[in-house]
């Protein structure tokens, strides 16, 4: 476990003047000059100002690529490839809205941040594999696992919300995936049925959110400190769970739309003594590397391996990705 003093968090005089300019509590624009100087926190609040592109991804279990770019375009939808994925676009234009038309009613495409796309793509998994997506609902990274694996294999999606997991089953239906048993309880509790059962898994983690303050205003005002130390401590257990689950040899990739350290780089610092290692991540899109040292904390030089995404250097939401291998 990571001990702490918060005191890394106190606002500067600094601070105290961008979360005035930029509506964001002070504590956060404290962090965000240490993690970035006083000049690329600014230019990260800058970049919150705006929502990030509309982006959406082909599902391949229904239509090609090529034959969704088609009916988009006779839409008058403009399409730009994602760099990092075939199937991935950004979108501008277009005569309704992207979840009004026939196309995404028919299961053709899913609305999916360019970023959410990334850990799917990061795991890799086979149709030999089977799959465990741990923190399921609404459904896109499953969708875009079945996809991957041409929805052969078998992908067990957890979910612990009613409500929720009726987005999960509603997802899976309209895009045509076949391949996927949903069970509905806590995940937690799933290592105390079962023990290196499954070849990947997928845990993107509940998190403060904040690597999403460009689309959702409230996040900024309405998260501290305390609420993001809460998080991790479920991170890291959810983390050791998947540990648990997962076989010699096999992957994990932990993920979360935050940009926080406490909940990415200090979360996997605590599991590396599990049996795992950090693995080098070879993405299409250069980001930036974890934190090896932040806050005043030293952590393991291994997480340099992990990819860091921000909006105003990556034209993304925020993001973590860090891939796990477990070891024999």
């Amino acid at each position: 476990m990571l001990y702490i003093s918060r005191n890394y968090a106190k606002p500067s005089p600094t601070a105290i003047r961008l979360s005035r300019d930029f509506k964001v509590l002070p504590y956060m624009a404290e962090r965000y000059i240490k993690m970035l100087g006083v000049e690329g926190a600014i230019m990260l609040l800058k970049s919150i100002q705006k929502p990030p592109e509309k982006a959406i991804r082909c599902n391949t279990l229904k239509i090609s690529p090529e034959e969704l770019e088609r009916r988009l375009s006779r839409k008058n939808f403009v399409l730009k490839n994602i760099p990092w994925t075939r199937t991935g676009y950004w979108v501008e234009g277009g005569q309704y809205p992207l979840g009004a038309t026939l196309e995404y009613l028919m299961g053709y495409y899913y609305v999916q941040s360019a970023a959410s796309m990334i850990p799917p793509i990061v795991l890799n998994p086979s149709p030999r594999d089977t799959v465990l997506d741990m923190c399921a609902a609404p459904g896109g990274k499953t969708c875009h696992l079945a996809d991957l694996m041409e929805n052969k294999g078998v992908i067990v999606a957890v979910e612990k919300s009613r409500d929720r997991i009726r987005a999960l089953r509603s997802n899976i239906n309209r895009l045509g995936v076949r391949n996927v048993l949903m069970v509905r309880m806590d995940v937690l509790k799933l290592a105390t049925k079962f023990r290196e059962r499954f070849d990947k898994v997928l845990l993107d983690a509940p998190c403060s959110g904040e690597g999403l303050l460009a689309i959702n205003h409230s996040r900024r005002t309405c998260r501290s400190l305390d609420d993001i130390f809460k998080m991790q401590k479920l991170q890291v257990e959810l983390l050791r769970t998947a540990i648990k689950l997962v076989l010699n040899g096999g992957t994990i990739v932990y993920s979360t739309c935050s940009i926080a350290p406490e909940e990415n780089e200090f979360v996997v610092n605590q599991v590396l003594n599990y049996g795992v290692k950090i693995e080098e991540i070879h993405s299409p899109i250069a980001g930036d590397p974890g934190f090896t040292e932040i806050f005043g904390v030293k952590l393991s030089k291994d997480l340099s391996k992990c990819l860091r995404l921000y909006p105003h250097k990556h034209g993304t939401l925020g993001f973590f990705v860090c891939k796990l291998i477990k070891e024999s």
